[in-house]
């Protein structure tokens, strides 16, 4: 069984494996009271006058308390996090990674944006972890690039793939879990998804190319290999 998970983990692509292990930690290690919750929350003044900028990275780690809410975003994450590093972006482990930061960035945005704003401050204000908006972006993201796959929920009825981001929504209504975060993840999958692959097609322009400093942090390689045809031999040296 050990070695079974020991397994399962190892194959794991890098970006899932990395970012589910910092959240098991960051999570764990706040339930054993190795960390303290407060040191890691997103707090736009913290950030901007204290210059605590590790929170704009610590909110999207911290899963809140070990539950079976816990095991339930977990699996999320572990599934189409690495359903979308293995498929949609293979050998694109640099996109990947600018799709999750253009995703962590639009939500630290509406949040910081809207807790400007009057009579919606005080709910944006609530908004301190944003790491569940960020899992249920990749589900969104996977289920617009998916959408004819079929599915169950609980096996109590069958959809396809194109509803589950709708369904999830309506269960978390139906236990009375606060919708915002899910509708906010929605939101950042919506934007990634028409900027990198709707406006594309509509304009040919593509304006979340990845920028070449991020490529270089990761060693993806594509492999070329050259028509025998075009092969040139050097003569024997004698």
């Amino acid at each position: 069984m050990a070695q079974a998970v020991e397994e399962w983990y190892k194959q794991m692509p890098i970006i899932t494996r990395s970012y589910l292990t910092a959240a098991v930690v960051t999570t764990v290690g706040c339930s054993l009271e190795i960390i303290s919750p407060y040191k890691l929350y997103l707090n736009p003044k913290l950030v901007l006058q204290r210059y605590e900028i590790w929170r704009l990275i610590t909110n999207f780690l911290y899963f809140r308390k070990m539950d079976l809410d816990f095991l339930f975003h977990m699996f999320f994450l572990a599934r189409y996090c690495k359903l979308l590093e293995e498929n949609s972006f293979r050998g694109r482990t640099a996109d990947f990674f600018y799709m999750l930061l253009f995703g962590a960035t639009v939500l630290t945005g509406i949040v910081f944006v809207g807790g400007m704003i009057p009579y919606v401050s005080e709910s944006f204000a609530k908004i301190i972890f944003l790491s569940n908006s960020l899992t249920f972006m990749m589900v969104y993201v996977w289920s617009k690039q998916n959408p004819f796959i079929p599915m169950s929920f609980l096996g109590l009825f069958t959809f396809t793939a194109a509803y589950l981001p709708w369904v999830l929504l309506g269960f978390s209504v139906l236990v009375g879990a606060s919708t915002w975060v899910d509708l906010l993840g929605m939101v950042a999958g919506h934007a990634y998804y028409f900027l990198e692959y709707v406006y594309p097609q509509m304009t040919g322009r593509r304006p979340l190319k990845t920028p070449s400093f991020i490529k270089s942090l990761f060693s993806d390689d594509t492999v070329v290999v050259t028509p025998a045809a075009n092969v040139r031999f050097a003569p024997p040296q004698d």
